[in-house]
């Protein structure tokens, strides 16, 4: 899998993301790194995160249809927290209404909204974007520091 990064999110990841009914009235605003998944010349799907010191935001994983039950979020998914391990990132976020399940399998956990950092509750996700009701989960990383 090749993971191409993006200069700006893509016209063809906007329609992934609005066609799996995820956010994207903030990704020309948002601090995040993108990415688009190819496997043998053909997109499987797209993700990101934004970066808040030692912690991330992992957003806008979204697999296309032809890709899915093929373990490409999983792949997806790893492949962005390998990045951010690599870069010294300690903790990873994500919000989900639909997925809490899939990313525990990955080893994130549930976790209340309070007990994040300050950074990761002001990012646009977390403060409008997301209802409420989405779980917050957390999986730390293998990160280390490159202060």
């Amino acid at each position: 899998m090749i993971a191409e990064a993006l200069p700006s999110p893509s016209g063809d990841m906007r329609a992934a993301l609005a066609g799996a009914d995820l956010p994207v009235d903030d990704l020309d605003d948002s601090p995040g790194v993108f990415f688009r998944f190819v496997v043998n010349g053909k997109t499987i799907g797209f993700g990101g995160y934004e970066r808040y010191g030692d912690n991330a935001l992992l957003r806008s994983i979204v697999v296309l249809p032809h890709a899915r039950r093929k373990a490409a979020g999983k792949a997806i998914t790893e492949a962005l927290l390998v990045r951010l391990a690599g870069d010294g990132v300690r903790q990873v976020y994500l919000l989900t209404t639909s997925a809490a399940g899939f990313f525990q399998r990955l080893g994130f956990v549930k976790t209340e909204r309070a007990t994040a950092p300050a950074e990761i509750l002001a990012s646009r996700q977390a403060a409008s974007l997301c209802p409420s009701s989405a779980s917050l989960l957390v999986r730390q990383t293998n990160g280390a520091s490159h202060d």
